[in-house]
């Protein structure tokens, strides 16, 4: 992006070029509104889980039923609206608009957007014990519903917000925040105050959906010390020790720069996941995990629908916490991911047109979660259908790790598992200590790296204390505390698509079109009602 910046910014000192990005960078500001709220908000909330744990978690557990009762219905409809705007934006007119400059190449290859999912055993095998409420179950109600919470849904709301960013970054020239995407909706009231909101929201959804991550992330290395033996449990002090591992690396790896770091731990995260799946794949149950692929593109095609409109207003008693549990949970999780996964996707995106950041961003993802579920939750499956008791096994972070125990080099693949969830947190938790770097520092690409480890220790600490305080409940914490973060970022999403809407309306591209159609049909309209010729 070549920002354009302020008098002030031109001011404070000369301009770099950066040979790696092409990117020009200016003096680094601090906005210390945006800095000082947002820490402020998190450093309370810390506070407060330190001295008064049991009242946190008392009113959490009240804002978490006030949200899901009052407040699920916009989750459901808002995931459902970004996928049909971002198959709009592709298949219309808007297609063929380019993120940059007419005839900018692309700087990223495309494999750069592939990432990981790693549930791949617990959700499938889940749902297949115990089915959604409502549902017949089976391997297709199984399957259908992991799919829903990790295909087409989540990467639409990803790709709505690097779209916003990177269209107005490298095509508009504007500076890569959440608030300069609403200029084209709020003129200059975006660089104020409303704008300043935005972006703290924006951080705070980050900051919870990171540390939500890293926590997930402990829980389950925390299993694969148990099941290599050596820990007879993992504790909370294994557990808050994990983070700090992990808080450590990721910051580590974030100073070091987005090339250096978020690109070569993505590649190492990708070449992971192809060893492990491929040996599950032929060491495990080989012909049901190929039965699985068609099976569950049908089931997931039909029963979309239904999935998509399912709420707590069912007659089912049950669905409304199934919903918090699962749906509306992966939902405000993946909206809390969109800041950092969304600025991240525009940064490498830069030369590619509309279209081909769509299907990028959505269809080779959902590709790569079928064929990722297909593998680990068929042999999930299998091992439950052969009598072992997969879904016995404890903790859902446990369930994966006792798929592997049951195949060759058990030792092994555990291990190889923990690196990988490992690499996967670090890597996510890296580009979102870069992000609200940027976030604090009006928009610049290479955010101090002070500012950089601030928000990593920061998130880290959330992490580390949600383990702490919830204990046994940890993950119902993690998860409570994430969508209370999300909830009011979904509201600046929905805003963000109606102002992406209106600014790709008044791109050159779409009014040359215009021009060119109106001068086609004005002769047209001449010979209608001109005089007739004698």
């Amino acid at each position: 992006m070549v920002t354009k910046s302020d008098r002030s910014e031109q001011d404070s000192g000369a301009n770099e070029e950066r040979p790696e990005t092409g990117f020009t960078r200016v003096g680094v500001r601090t906005d210390y509104v945006v800095f000082s709220v947002a820490a402020a908000a998190v450093l309370a909330i810390v506070v407060w889980g330190l001295v008064a744990p049991d009242n946190l978690d008392s009113v959490t557990g009240s804002v978490l039923g006030w949200l899901v009762t009052n407040i699920g219905w916009l989750f459901v409809l808002a995931a459902s609206a970004f996928v049909l705007f971002s198959i709009y934006l592709a298949v219309s007119r808007f297609g063929d608009i380019p993120l940059g400059k007419d005839g900018e190449k692309p700087e990223f290859r495309t494999v750069s957007w592939i990432g990981l999912m790693f549930f791949g055993v617990a959700e499938p095998l889940a749902h297949y014990v115990t089915p959604p409420p409502g549902t017949d179950g089976g391997v297709g109600t199984a399957m259908a519903t992991t799919m829903f919470h990790w295909g087409l849904h989540p990467w639409a709301m990803y790709a709505v917000v690097g779209l916003a960013i990177a269209y107005g970054s490298y095509r508009r020239g504007r500076k890569q925040l959440f608030s300069s995407a609403f200029i084209p909706l709020l003129g200059r009231k975006a660089e104020g105050p409303i704008g300043k909101v935005i972006d703290i929201l924006a951080i705070f959804a980050t900051l919870f959906g990171t540390a939500a991550s890293l926590g997930l992330g402990a829980l389950q290395i925390g299993s694969g010390f148990e099941v290599v033996g050596w820990m007879e449990e993992a504790g909370v002090f294994l557990l808050v020790a994990i983070v700090a591992v992990l808080t450590l690396a990721f910051v580590a790896s974030a100073v070091s720069g987005v090339a250096k770091g978020i690109q070569w731990l993505s590649n190492i995260n990708m070449v992971l996941a192809l060893i492990l799946a491929l040996f599950v794949f032929v060491l495990g149950p080989t012909v049901l995990i190929l039965n699985l692929l068609p099976t569950t593109i049908g089931a997931y095609v039909s029963d979309l629908a239904q999935m998509s409109a399912r709420t707590g207003a069912s007659s089912n008693p049950e669905t409304g916490a199934w919903l918090s549990s699962w749906t509306i949970f992966y939902w405000a999780w993946w909206v809390s991911w969109t800041p950092f996964v969304g600025m991240f996707l525009a940064r490498i995106s830069r030369g590619r047109t509309i279209r081909q950041f769509i299907v990028g961003v959505i269809a080779v993802p959902t590709t790569v979660s079928l064929l990722w579920f297909a593998i680990f939750g068929g042999a999930g499956i299998g091992e439950e259908r052969d009598g072992i008791g997969l879904s016995g096994r404890g903790s859902e972070e446990a369930q994966l790790f006792g798929m592997l125990d049951n195949l060759p080099l058990a030792g092994v693949t555990t291990v190889l598992v923990m690196l990988l969830v490992a690499v996967f947190f670090v890597s996510g938790a890296d580009a979102a200590s870069m992000v609200m770097g940027t976030l604090s520092q009006r928009g610049t690409l290479e955010p101090s790296r002070w500012v950089v480890v601030f928000w990593g220790m920061l998130t880290g600490g959330v992490a580390a204390l949600l383990l702490w305080t919830g204990g046994s409940e940890a993950l119902d914490g993690l998860q409570t505390m994430t969508i209370i973060a999300a909830a009011p970022f979904v509201l600046v999403m929905i805003g963000l698509c109606f102002s992406l809407y209106k600014d790709l309306s008044h791109d050159p591209i779409i009014i040359a079109a215009k021009e060119q159609k109106r001068a086609l049909l004005r002769p047209r309209r001449g010979r209608r009602v001109g005089k007739p010729t004698e």
